[in-house]
Order: structure tokens, then C-alpha cells, then sequence
């Protein structure tokens, strides 16, 4: 599932392409809404929140969309030939076509009523909302949640993912599975988290190691079998609860 500075740079590619333009054809190709349409309104702005998209029409409703394992966002000439069979809505205007690719989720509702669909997040790490110790305190209502699991937890705070669950643990050297009131350095893990994910919004590739070639941009994260890059030890795997994790044995004893 994409990371929140994933969907941040789709949020900003999609404000780029749409805010201020009128929909001159919008196709919802999803059952619930199939006979919904936003064309002639104008698109405000697009925002991210979280891992969730929210684009605000100046007719006072606002298109949710989540994309899930697999959705993606794509923009377009309006004259590019399009493949139809994965897409769940198109938006056009008169600059550029936006297409939605197998979105899970899509949502048309009232601006006002914004919180039902993502009432429910903690603070961003992106956001103007963003607060630390609402995050910390969040995070200590299950205190024997394993850390990697509080931090995916988007009710305790909003934009992290398998690939940050397993970074961060490392670079505080905690082992994923101790338990989150165990971990003695809360605001630095935090400092962490919103310092790579704010990086990360305007690089070509994610990285927590600074460097952008593919086999050199994380420490652990897919890298089950081969040597950490600290200490040389081999980077373990383990599942828990459909979510995979990695971590070094030595850097991150539990």
C-alpha cells in the first residue's frame, strides 16, 4: 500500500493538472456511483490526508479516493488514446485528463461531511494538522502493540507504510516486534518519520539512506537475505497480520 508521500505527490500532480480548470466530463465506472456526475464544476484544489485524496469542487462536494494495493492516478492529454478496462473515473478538462486506475475506493459527498471518510485518521505527518504528542499519545492507548503495528495504524497518526514500518525501527535500532511503550525515544522515531517522509515528497525515489539508486535507498525494507549495511549481519522477514517486516538481528536485538 502506497506511503503518504506517495499519495502527496499524486495529490500535487492532480492539483497541478485540475485546480481551477472546469470538469468538462467526468465517468464514474463503479456500480454506486454510476449515474453520478461533477462535470461543469471546478475543481478547487486537490489535498492529500494521510494515504486518502480529497478533491474539493467549488459546488461544495468533494471526491474521495483511496488507492489501495493497486490504484494509481494517471494524467493525460485529452487527446491520448486510453485503456478503458482498469479504470473506475475519468475527469477531463479542457488541459488534461485524469484517470483512476482500479481505485478501490470512490466516494462523492458532501464537503461538509469529509470527516465520515477520514474522521477516523490520527495527524498527519504531512499535514498542517501534524501534532507530536497527539501522535505519542495516540500511539500509548495499546501500548503492547508492537511498534511497527502502532505505527501503521492510521488512527494513531496518518502516512506511514510497510516501507516506513520497517525503516524507522532501524534507524532508532528497536526491533519491529518490542512492544511501543517500550520504545524510550517516541518524539525522535516521530522527528524521524515526518523529517524522510517531507524528503521524500520531492525525490525520484524513496530513500531513508540518502541514496536514490534502487539497490541502495533503504537499509532493510525488501532486502530479506542480504548483509545490512551497517553491520553486515543478514536482514531477517517474518508476516504478521498480512504485514511484512524486516529488520537486522544485530542492529535491532529483541
Amino acid at each position: 500500500m502506497p506511503e503518504g508521500d506517495t499519495i502527496w505527490r499524486a495529490a500535487d500532480r492532480l492539483n497541478t493538472a485540475l485546480a481551477g480548470q472546469v470538469i468538462t466530463e467526468s465517468d464514474f465506472r463503479i456500480p454506486q456511483l454510476a449515474t453520478a456526475s461533477i462535470t461543469g464544476a471546478t475543481m478547487l484544489h486537490v489535498r492529500a490526508r494521510g494515504k486518502h485524496l480529497l478533491m474539493r469542487l467549488n459546488d461544495q462536494r468533494t471526491l474521495h479516493t483511496h488507492l489501495g494495493m493497486d490504484g494509481s492516478w494517471r494524467i493525460e492529454h485529452p487527446e491520448t488514446r486510453w485503456v478503458r478496462h482498469t479504470v473506475r473515473l475519468m475527469l477531463a478538462t479542457q488541459r488534461w485528463r485524469a484517470v483512476g486506475h482500479l481505485l478501490p475506493t470512490v466516494d462523492l459527498l458532501a464537503t461538509a461531511r469529509e470527516d465520515t471518510v477520514v474522521g477516523h485518521l490520527g495527524p498527519d505527518l504531512l499535514g498542517e494538522d501534524w501534532n507530536t504528542d497527539l501522535a505519542i499519545s495516540n500511539l500509548l492507548r495499546d501500548g503492547s502493540a508492537p511498534v511497527s503495528q502502532a505505527l501503521l495504524d492510521q488512527r494513531n497518526l496518518a502516512g506511514i507504510g510497510n516501507v516506513y514500518a520497517s525503516e524507522l525501527p532501524f534507524l532508532i535500532g528497536v526491533h519491529p516486534a518490542t512492544p511501543i511503550n517500550q520504545v524510550t525515544d517516541l518524539p525522535e522515531l516521530l522527528r524521524l518519520a515526518q523529517q524522510h517522509l517531507r524528503r521524500n515528497c520531492h525525490t525520484r525515489r524513496r530513500t531513508t539512506t540518502g541514496w536514490e539508486q534502487p539497490d541502495q535507498a533503504l537499509y532493510v525494507y525488501g532486502r530479506a537475505g542480504r548483509a545490512c549495511r551497517r553491520c553486515g549481519s543478514t536482514i531477517a522477514r517474518s508476516t504478521q497480520q498480512d504485514r511484512v517486516r524486516y529488520w537486522c538481528p544485530t542492529c535491532q536485538p529483541g
